[in-house]
């Protein structure tokens, strides 16, 4: 079994799009999306694009795609860009098949140099939905440090809802990244 990560190509685009516009609704609700906010097919597919298009220092937000043995299973990515600062991170495997087998923590793991390097990041948060028990175990396993539960509206595609604060420095992902090594 191989496990990759590399950065979203045009080539994606129609599977990030279908896994947005075809996942079953109660998975989408079960991780905090109100359907009601969900943006049409055109507008994803030109926000991915211009993704893509534009410079690390300018995009709102950027993205990477998991693979398993060559084929896109899932993708991460972040927003909220504070460059040199911090940026928020979201997770999502598209295929049921491939959730609860363990691989979250290394698609994670391999992804976490892409955003501290390229983004030359001190913190990243990852935030998601407090009743979405996955994330929440994968982020303390790979040893993002809790910091809260809180009630917003975390996205522009979520109701308001309780959500986990998670974060990882700098100096913690040097650590992992060491220990990882060894």
């Amino acid at each position: 079994m191989s496990i990759n990560v590399r950065e979203i190509a045009h080539k994606d685009i129609p599977s990030l799009v279908d896994y947005w516009m075809s996942s079953d609704p109660d998975f989408l609700v079960g991780m905090g999306v109100d359907l009601d906010k969900m943006p049409a097919k055109e507008t994803l597919e030109k926000a991915f694009s211009e993704q893509i298009d534009t410079t690390y220092r300018d995009k709102q937000s950027y993205a990477l795609i998991w693979e398993l043995d060559g084929k896109a299973i899932g993708h991460t990515n972040i927003n909220q860009i504070q460059f040199g600062k911090r940026a928020h991170m979201h997770l999502h495997l598209w295929y049921g098949g491939n959730r609860k087998k363990g691989m979250g923590s290394t698609l994670v793991m391999k992804s976490l140099p892409f955003f501290f390097k390229n983004y030359e990041l001190d913190e990243l948060y990852c935030e998601p939905y407090a009743l979405n028990p996955a994330p929440n175990k994968t982020l303390a396993k790979i040893g993002f440090e809790f910091v809260k539960t809180y009630e917003t509206i975390p996205g522009s595609i979520n109701f308001f809802q309780e959500v986990n604060q998670w974060r990882l420095t700098r100096e913690k992902f040097q650590e992992l990244r060491l220990k990882n090594e060894s």
